[in-house]
């Protein structure tokens, strides 16, 4: 059998997504952004809206999410995308718009930009990558940072009585009347792949029919924060992050 016999479009496994851009991610080996960017690539191929749909990246270390992704992009200010993302919504509401966030972005300084506009009800999607850590900065203390987990701003261990307890940003979210989806996934195997996309498939298709704001929230490891390897970092994440973050959709409005 030539190669060419078997080199065919209906003996096509896997492929990658053709938003990705042939572009090396500055991320650390094993981080959940890479995943979660093919995820929204996958997604926003498969509904057919290449040319609708504008993300919000902000300060942190998706801050260059506009490179991997061949779609419309805007830029916020540290804290700033929901903001931005309800103004471009507001003045485009046939497009798909969505935020990608961090937790220091949206659980810190945008706390209140992301509260509000899920109270609104602004008919946009936001993606939360929670690594329970600052992982741009230096591996700072996060508002999603455990109790007990040590960081440089904590070495010795969040301490309750010092610096306060971790957001459950998600079950916040779920408690506002502008909400319609609320989820809250991971990526650390083949299985919580595939029910991270559908969530994110389900945000959008809110976002576009006009149901009001979506959240998915992405538990993610990050090595070189947390000091572990990739396998490792994925271990701790399931033994310490699923116990207090735990896994599943929070609201789910029809």
């Amino acid at each position: 059998m030539r190669k060419e016999d078997i080199i065919k479009p209906e003996n096509l496994v896997y492929e990658k997504p053709k938003l990705m851009n042939d572009t090396d991610m500055h991320y650390c080996p094993g981080c959940s952004h890479g995943v979660v960017h093919k995820l929204i690539a996958e997604v926003i191929q498969e509904m057919g809206l290449e040319e609708d749909a504008i993300g919000v990246c902000p300060v942190g270390c998706s801050v260059f999410a506009y490179r991997y992704l061949d779609i419309d992009w805007q830029e916020a200010a540290h804290g700033r995308a929901p903001a931005l993302a309800t103004a471009i919504k507001r003045l485009w509401p046939n497009k798909l718009v969505f935020s990608y966030q961090g937790d220091g972005d949206i659980g810190c300084i945008g706390t209140g930009e992301a509260i509000h506009a899920l109270n609104r009800g602004e008919n946009i999607a936001m993606i939360f990558i929670n690594n329970a850590i600052y992982g741009m900065t230096g591996g700072q203390m996060a508002p999603t940072t455990l109790i007990g987990q040590k960081t440089v701003t904590c070495p010795y261990g969040r301490d309750p009585q010092l610096h306060g307890y971790p957001l459950k940003i998600s079950e916040m979210a779920a408690l506002l009347e502008g909400t319609c989806f609320v989820s809250r996934n991971s990526v650390q195997n083949v299985a919580a792949i595939r029910k991270t996309k559908k969530a994110i498939r389900k945000a959008f298709e809110n976002s576009l029919a006009g149901k009001g704001s979506s959240l998915v929230e992405i538990v993610s490891t990050c090595s070189s924060g947390w000091k572990l390897t990739p396998v490792k970092a994925n271990e701790w994440m399931e033994e310490n992050m699923f116990k207090y973050y735990q896994l599943g959709d929070l609201k789910d409005k029809e």
